[in-house]
């Protein structure tokens, strides 16, 4: 029963220590990802449209 004591006593002390985000660093890492994502989404739908006229004229 006192190695799980430890454990608790150890494991809240370790929580206290982490620094959670605040809203503004959320927000802006959720904008970061989503222009990156949009960005390679828009290149690879480029990509994908070369291949397919360049395939198709081939064809």
């Amino acid at each position: 029963m006192e190695k799980l004591r430890a454990y608790y006593h150890h494991s809240k002390a370790e929580l206290s220590k982490v620094i959670f985000p605040i809203k503004e660093q959320i927000r802006n890492a959720f904008i970061s990802v989503f222009v990156v994502v949009t960005v390679i989404s828009l290149f690879l739908a480029l990509i994908d449209a070369i291949m397919s006229f360049s395939l198709s004229s081939l064809v």
